[in-house]
């Protein structure tokens, strides 16, 4: 039964690990890809001609940092109220190891 536990275990490790993985490899920059201009197609880059149209980025109606911390707050409440009930049904559903005398 150790075996099973530990290999379990294990599976979750790398799981966890594997979906870390993904998540850094896809929010990786895309600025280092290189755009083959439209020049030889030999897939060469070409060097930039100059700056292109100036982007001034506004954020308007955006959430307030309570809210997000109070978001936050709660989001980990219920789930650690979640956890604390799964953990007393499996509790009570456990079948003793030893016949209590």
């Amino acid at each position: 039964m150790r075996t099973i536990k530990s290999l379990s275990r294990l599976g979750v490790v790398l799981a966890s690990l594997a979906v870390i993985a993904v998540s850094l490899a896809g929010g990786a920059s895309a600025s280092t890809a290189m755009i083959p201009g439209a020049g030889s197609g030999d897939g060469a880059a070409v060097p930039d001609a100059g700056p292109g149209t100036v982007v001034h980025t506004v954020v308007v109606g955006c959430t307030p940092g309570w809210q997000i911390a109070a978001i936050a707050a709660v989001a980990a409440l219920v789930t650690a109220f979640a956890a604390v009930v799964i953990e007393r049904t499996r509790t009570a559903r456990r079948r003793p190891v030893r016949p209590v005398a």
